[in-house]
C-alpha cells in the first residue's frame, strides 16, 4: 500500500492514509482525504476559497480514475457545489460518460444530491475586488462584464504562484492503483478555462497493472505534453518510476512557450516506489507520503530538474528538435 499527496494535500492525506490501512478501496480513501483539502480554507487552489476567475465566479474541476476497470469521471467548471471531487467520482459510478462540464455537470450534481454551498469567501472576494480595482480600465468597469478579457487574462497575476491543485495517488490492499485531483484553477483564468486535473492523461492517469501519475502547475503544459499518460505509459514499456518521469520530462523539453515552471509530476508504479520531480521548481516544494509501517504521513521535498525548451529548426514541414541523449524526438 502506499498513497501521496503534493503539497496541498496536507489536510487530507491523514484521513486517506488511515482508511488505506484499514482496508478501505483506494477511490473511497482519496475521495475522502481530497474532500477534506476541498473544505481547507488556507488553501486557495482547491475547493470552497478557491480563487475566482475573471469575472470573479470561482469555477471547480475535479476526476477520478480506477487503474483496473480503467473507468474515469470528471467534472469541469463546476459552479456552487462543496465536493466536485464526490461529483467526478459518480460520474464514474453511474453515467456511460467519463466528463461533464459547467451546467451539465451542476445539472448532474443536483441530480445526485451534492450539497450546494457558496464557493466565494471574503478572503477570496477581497483579493480579486483589488486586482479588479488596480487593473481594470475605468471605462471597462463601467461595462464590466461586457468587455473584452483577453488581454485581462494576459496580464492577470495568479495571487499564489506556486500553489497548486490537489492530487492524491494511491495502491490500496487488493493492488487497485487509483488517482484523484481538485482543484479551482488558475487565478484570475479566462471563464471556462480548464486544466489539465479534469483531462485524464493529462493531469492523472492511473492502470493497476503499471503504475499511476498526476501533475500540479501549468495544466496547458502537461495537457500539450499528454504527461501523466506518458509516465504511466513508459513504465508498461519497462522504465522504472523514476526513469519514466525523466523521460516524461525529455517529452515536455519540445514545448515552446509557457510556464515550464509551474509543472511537478508524482508518480507511483505497481510495486510501491515513487517519484515527485518539480521541473524547474522552487525550494520549498514538498509532498506528502504515507506506506505501512509508517506512524503518520511524512513530508519530503520534490527533486527538482532544471530544464530548458528546446530550440526547433524547422525540416521541410515538420519542427524537430534533439533529445539530451541524442535521439531525434
Amino acid at each position: 500500500m502506499i498513497v501521496i499527496a503534493n503539497n496541498e494535500g496536507k489536510s487530507g492525506i491523514p484521513t486517506a492514509a488511515r482508511l488505506l490501512a484499514a482496508g478501505a478501496p483506494g477511490l473511497d480513501a482519496l475521495e475522502a482525504g481530497i474532500e477534506l483539502v476541498e473544505d481547507d480554507e488556507e488553501v486557495c487552489t482547491v475547493g470552497r476559497g478557491g480563487w475566482p476567475n475573471l469575472l470573479g465566479e470561482v469555477e471547480l474541476d475535479a476526476s477520478a480514475m480506477h487503474g483496473t476497470s480503467l473507468r474515469t469521471g470528471a467534472v469541469g467548471g463546476l459552479k456552487g457545489f462543496r465536493h466536485p471531487i464526490r461529483v467526478a467520482r459518480q460520474v464514474l459510478e453511474r453515467l456511460p460518460h467519463e466528463l461533464l462540464i459547467g451546467a451539465g455537470a451542476e445539472r448532474f450534481a443536483a441530480e445526485i444530491g451534492a450539497e450546494r454551498i457558496e464557493l466565494l469567501t471574503e478572503r477570496s472576494r477581497g483579493a480579486w475586488q483589488r486586482w479588479f480595482e488596480a487593473e481594470v480600465s475605468e471605462e471597462d468597469r463601467r461595462r464590466w462584464p461586457e468587455v473584452a478579457l483577453e488581454r485581462y487574462c494576459h496580464d492577470a497575476v495568479d495571487p499564489e504562484i506556486g500553489k497548486d491543485t490537489t492530487v492524491f495517488l494511491a495502491q490500496d490492499a487488493e493492488r487497485h492503483l487509483v488517482s484523484g485531483t481538485s482543484t479551482s484553477g488558475w487565478g484570475w483564468k479566462y471563464p471556462g478555462r480548464l486544466g489539465d486535473s479534469p483531462i485524464i492523461g493529462a493531469g492523472s492517469y492511473a492502470d493497476s497493472r503499471y503504475g499511476a501519475c498526476a501533475c500540479t502547475g501549468a495544466g496547458e503544459m502537461t495537457i500539450r505534453a499528454g504527461t501523466s499518460r506518458a509516465v504511466v505509459l513508459y513504465m508498461k514499456m519497462g522504465m522504472s518510476v523514476g526513469r519514466a518521469v525523466e523521460e516524461a520530462i525529455n517529452d515536455m523539453r519540445a514545448l515552446q512557450g509557457g510556464l515550464l515552471n509551474r509543472v511537478t509530476i508524482h508518480a507511483i508504479d505497481n510495486r510501491g516506489n515513487h517519484r515527485v520531480v518539480a521541473v524547474n521548481g522552487m525550494e520549498g516544494n514538498h509532498y506528502w507520503l504515507w506506506t505501512p509501517g509508517m506512524d503518520a504521513p511524512q513530508a519530503f521535498p520534490a527533486e527538482i530538474v532544471e530544464i530548458t525548451p528546446q530550440v526547433t529548426r524547422k525540416k521541410g514541414a515538420m519542427s524537430v528538435y534533439t533529445r539530451p541523449d541524442g535521439m531525434p524526438g
